[in-house]
């Protein structure tokens, strides 16, 4: 079960986005769901979450999310040019308003020499576009769910 702050930050967006009638889909690695597994988990969010895209396998960021492959060769599936066009891909495949994107190492071991907490987030909207790598610890339950409060951090921020 997730923390209640993260619970409350999603509140928080799914308000804010019924307020900008706006919507909201994902592309997840590492959390595989968690995003908009937590999202969904609030009342009234049918009406601005579009969707999610689980892109667990790095081919499935390519063939669903539109990744190109030569940068998913070149950075790797957890690399800043991954997140933000995972982003843009769940904007784009989703028709969402807002995409967001969760790729990293969630543990317990290092994934193509990045540590486990090493994370990318993305988001791009109808205006805005934002990336950040997050070095989050603990276990791997807790390393996926700061992450997706990270991502959601930065959408509420930039619905504010």
């Amino acid at each position: 079960m997730l923390a209640e702050p993260v619970l409350q930050r999603a509140a928080r967006v799914i308000a804010a986005l019924q307020s900008a009638k706006q919507t909201v889909g994902t592309a997840e690695s590492l959390t595989a769901g968690l995003c908009t597994a937590t999202l969904t988990s609030i009342a009234g969010s049918s009406a601005v979450v579009r969707g999610g895209l689980v892109v667990y396998a790095t081919d499935l960021k390519h063939s669903l999310a539109g990744v190109d492959l030569a940068d998913l060769q070149s950075y790797g599936p957890v690399s800043e040019p991954v997140a933000r066009q995972l982003a843009s891909g769940a904007r784009d495949r989703l028709g969402a308003d807002w995409g967001l994107a969760l790729t990293g190492v969630a543990g317990p071991g290092e994934q193509d020499g990045h540590r486990p907490g090493t994370v990318w987030i993305a988001l791009e909207g109808p205006r805005e576009r934002a990336v950040e790598l997050l070095s989050l610890r603990g276990d791997r339950e807790s390393i996926r769910e700061q992450a997706v409060d990270g991502v959601l951090t930065l959408l509420e921020r930039a619905l504010e």
